[in-house]
């Protein structure tokens, strides 16, 4: 089977199988979002040495697809993925915000990303994800749609936040704190 059809060159694309929506549709645009934030998310994690961090990563990226799916209107359910109508996916992402930020100093202030090409990449990844969040929640805005992708959205930006400065702490590099009046 050849990647390229050709059924795409009018502007439009296949969503479902059966739908064709134009590529600039809001739909498309959240999808391509979430889609780029996956392919961030890869690049941290092929960064990365730390296995649990990977393996967790790894979990994250397999629930983007599934909120990606049913974004598409296609739900997909497999016994180790959780799709759109179940809570545990952000309480997962919870537990894991919770556990890792037990080992970090309380902020008092605005941190400045960077420090380590990973810890960047973090940032990257997350705001990325909030750009992807902000997509998703202008479509389910117009199509009255469950807010959940959104809801896991949000909070793994969260979470890439608190990955960042976990990071950090495991590499002995001291965050660049916000002060005074910058320059």
């Amino acid at each position: 089977m050849k990647i390229y059809t050709r059924t795409g060159d009018d502007g439009t694309t296949s969503i479902g199988g059966s739908r064709r929506l134009q590529k600039c549709d809001d739909l498309i645009e959240a999808l391509g979002e979430v889609d780029e934030l996956i392919s961030w998310i890869a690049l941290l994690r092929d960064s990365l040495e730390y296995k649990e961090y990977k393996n967790f990563l790894v979990s994250i990226q397999k629930q983007l697809m599934m909120y990606e799916a049913v974004l598409a209107g296609t739900p997909y359910r497999h016994d180790d993925i959780v799709t759109e109508t179940d809570y545990c996916s952000v309480e997962k992402l919870e537990q894991e915000i919770d556990r890792l930020e037990i080992a970090l100093a309380p902020l008092t202030t605005f941190i400045i990303p960077g420090g380590h090409i990973i810890i960047s990449y973090c940032h990257i990844a997350r705001c990325v994800c909030r750009r992807a969040e902000r997509r998703v929640v202008k479509l389910m805005l117009k199509e009255k749609s469950s807010p959940l992708a959104g809801i896991f959205l949000n909070r793994l930006a969260d979470y890439l936040f608190v990955l960042s400065r976990k990071i950090s702490l495991d590499l002995g590099i001291e965050e660049i704190k916000l002060s005074g009046s910058g320059l």
